[in-house]
């Protein structure tokens, strides 16, 4: 069957490697449109190298076409998926070592802990960031978050072309920005969930230097296929295996590397559910330790002006992590797939572009501290995930009012149903969980709406996710969620809720019934929670079933098994 597969002769089917392609590759989503063309480049690299290259694919999903909708509940569970599959194909089909090509957010993550299930020779190639749109009619950069920014303007009556004299309608400004916001192949162009999981993995060793900053276009990343051939050699070589890679060192260097770059609150779940992969301990706390002392430094999308394609004109990342291994911040020790330490793979890029703008100087950081913020409290004992840039301040208390599911809010958006003149209100959308919606869906929908309609005066909870395209004042991966009987299902329209980032605590300070104090307010939960009854879970078979049932909680990474090597 492997002659009748491709293998040329006897002479390679005796002493070739059998080299696994996994290209997380379909049509229909910019992120992953083109992975297969990469991929195709990588088999020929590889079999020049004398090697047998066997290409095969995985699922994906996107994220910014199911956002809001019901399709986002499977964005979550593609990562499980992506691991499964990648995993039975190379454990089954006895592949010695696999090259990796996955190009969206769960792409990253679930390549990763398929690695470290197999742990067999591994190098990934990110299928890189895409070009930055531009609107003629806003006469600015656009990119796939302007959309949902500008149809919380539109709502809002606040969407205008920025020509005063200009004819275009709030319609004609939101077709101009439909069409170009996404110019064509490759990831969502901030530093959202694709770009922050890229990043943090370059950190840990496990891509060729400027595999995350290179655009999915570029000459460069051509080359980086072409080089992937010569990496996994060596890996096989000098048998450096995966779990050599994934240590608690390289996850340091991971969460520093996205508490700089201000990335996603997605990567905490990510890190956590590779770490447990990869049989590492990783917990929340490791999260808040590494924020204390890494200052924010990146003016870059979402709450910034720039975007990784601007990054790599200047250096990309190698540029900024041979700053940061200077600086002391980042492990230049480390091994890495090219067989040298992270710092050595670093050492001969060119340094960052001293009149630069994008990264701050280290004495001179936007905020001194990480953005992400693990918060703890009556309202979310287990923890919660706060993404908090200081741009919002670093504290908020307001009234609660509670959606049961995120399309709640989405039609009291639509319908401007929350405005400026209600006072602070803490936003909490719940049954949204691994479990409870299921799928933990990301509700950029709303967050982008309410920043677009200019509502400084609401903060947003959920049991679920934000996009890493999310800002403003968010709290996410509240745990426990709410279909567990957590607090967060207990809050009433009206309970006083406070967020601190400086405590790292998020706290029901007054019931709606005027009880206050923190014994008080226990027993107020205890009586709610009697009367409380779980939600019946939807859907009850398929894909979604299956997972609800499996899925852990959000502050051990969402994960469906116990980790480990599958051999």
């Amino acid at each position: 069957m492997l002659y009748g597969a491709g293998v040329p002769n006897k002479d390679m089917m005796k002493k070739a490697p059998h080299v696994g392609i996994a290209t997380v590759w379909w049509e229909g989503n910019p992120c992953n449109t083109h992975l297969l063309d990469l991929g195709q480049k990588v088999k020929k690299a590889v079999e020049r190298e004398k090697m047998l290259a066997w290409q095969f694919n995985t699922i994906g999903v996107s994220d910014g076409i199911t956002m809001g909708g019901e399709g986002m509940r499977y964005s979550l569970q593609s990562r499980e998926i992506i691991a499964d599959s990648i995993e039975t194909v190379t454990c089954a089909q006895h592949h010695d070592a696999n090259i990796s090509i996955p190009g969206c957010d769960k792409n990253m993550p679930g390549v990763i802990m398929a690695a470290a299930r197999h742990n067999r020779p591994f190098v990934m190639i990110y299928g890189g960031t895409m070009r930055g749109g531009h609107s003629e009619l806003l006469d600015r950069p656009i990119n796939i978050v302007t959309c949902y920014e500008a149809s919380g303007a539109y709502t809002y009556g606040r969407l205008k072309p920025a020509c005063p004299n200009s004819k275009a309608t709030p319609s004609d400004v939101m077709d101009d920005i439909e069409q170009h916001a996404c110019p064509g192949a490759g990831a969502c162009g901030g530093m959202y969930t694709a770009n922050t999981m890229a990043t943090a993995i370059e950190a840990m060793g496990l891509t060729a230097p400027g595999s995350s900053s290179f655009p999915a276009a570029s000459p460069e990343k051509f080359r980086e296929c072409e080089k992937a051939a010569e990496y996994i050699k060596i890996c096989m070589e000098k048998d450096i295996r995966p779990r050599d890679l994934l240590t608690k060192e390289s996850f340091e260097n991971a969460l520093v590397l996205t508490m700089i770059l201000g990335g996603s609150t997605n990567g905490v779940l990510h890190y956590l559910a590779m770490a447990n992969s990869a049989d590492v301990d990783l917990t929340l706390d490791d999260i808040n330790r590494v924020s204390a002392k890494t200052p924010f430094l990146a003016d870059m999308a979402p709450s910034g002006r720039y975007y990784m394609e601007d990054l790599y004109k200047v250096g990309g990342t190698p540029a900024v992590l041979k700053m940061l291994i200077a600086a002391g911040y980042i492990n230049g020790s480390i091994p890495t797939i090219t067989g040298k330490t992270l710092a050595e793979n670093v050492a001969d890029w060119p340094s960052l572009d001293p009149n630069q703008q994008i990264i701050r100087p280290i004495d001179n950081p936007i905020k001194p501290q990480g953005h992400i913020r693990v918060l703890y409290g009556n309202f979310s004992p287990g923890g919660a995930v706060a993404k908090i840039t200081g741009k919002e301040g670093l504290s908020f208390t307001g009234k609660a009012r509670c959606f049961n599911k995120e399309f709640e809010l989405d039609k009291a958006l639509k319908n401007s149903e929350i405005t400026l003149e209600q006072g602070n209100q803490v936003l909490i959308v719940r049954y949204e969980g691994p479990k409870g919606g299921p799928g933990m869906p990301e509700q950029l929908k709303a967050s982008a709406a309410i920043m677009g309609a200019g509502l400084t005066n609401v903060a947003l909870v959920t049991d679920g996710r934000y996009s890493g395209a999310s800002h403003g004042f968010i709290v996410g991966h509240v745990v426990p969620e709410a279909a567990t009987g957590g607090p967060i299902a207990l809050v009433k329209d009206g309970d006083l809720i406070t967020i601190d980032a400086v405590r790292n605590r998020i706290d029901i300070i007054e019931t709606v019934e005027g009880v206050k104090g923190e014994e008080e307010i226990a027993k107020v939960l205890e009586e709610r929670k009697k009367v409380w009854k779980a939600p019946v879970m939807k859907p009850t078979r398929g894909a979604l079933a299956k997972y609800a049932r499996l899925v852990g909680d959000a502050s051990h990474g969402a994960v469906t098994d116990l980790g480990g090597s599958a051999y």
